[in-house]
């Protein structure tokens, strides 16, 4: 991860740190968060903008040549044929930064994650 300053307090100023090209990026991606979960918190976990609801929903992140986006191993389970032309592991997967954001599957991801997320009301 292309690694922001430790003392990272917002989504806001992770984005401002990278360079005007990533910043388009990030912000898509947030933005595309916010509408499938418009309920959801944002804030920085782990040093990566995240959005909680009843627990960690999605993380993301930029990297050197991709954006790392976190769903959780069983975002990831659920969207495997859809995820399958794109670097994955059991809870992330990289969206190459040199390519459109497949903007209409994260938020089909999101959106079953708040799904998810919502079952766990009066859990925690």
């Amino acid at each position: 991860m292309i690694r922001p300053s430790s003392d990272m307090k917002s989504i806001d100023q992770y984005i401002q740190e990278f360079p005007k090209e990533i910043q388009a990026l990030l912000t898509e991606m947030r933005s595309t968060i916010q509408l499938a979960a418009p309920q959801a918190i944002e804030k920085i976990s782990y040093q990566m903008p995240t959005f909680y609801l009843n627990g960690n929903l999605v993380h993301f992140a930029a990297f050197k040549n991709h954006i790392g986006f976190y769903p959780t191993p069983s975002g990831i389970a659920a969207f495997a044929e859809k995820l399958s032309g794109y670097k994955h592991a059991k809870g992330s997967v990289q969206f190459p930064i040199d390519k459109p954001l497949p903007l209409e599957l994260i938020k089909k991801i999101v959106e079953f994650r708040v799904m998810e997320n919502s079952k766990k009301t009066g859990k925690r």
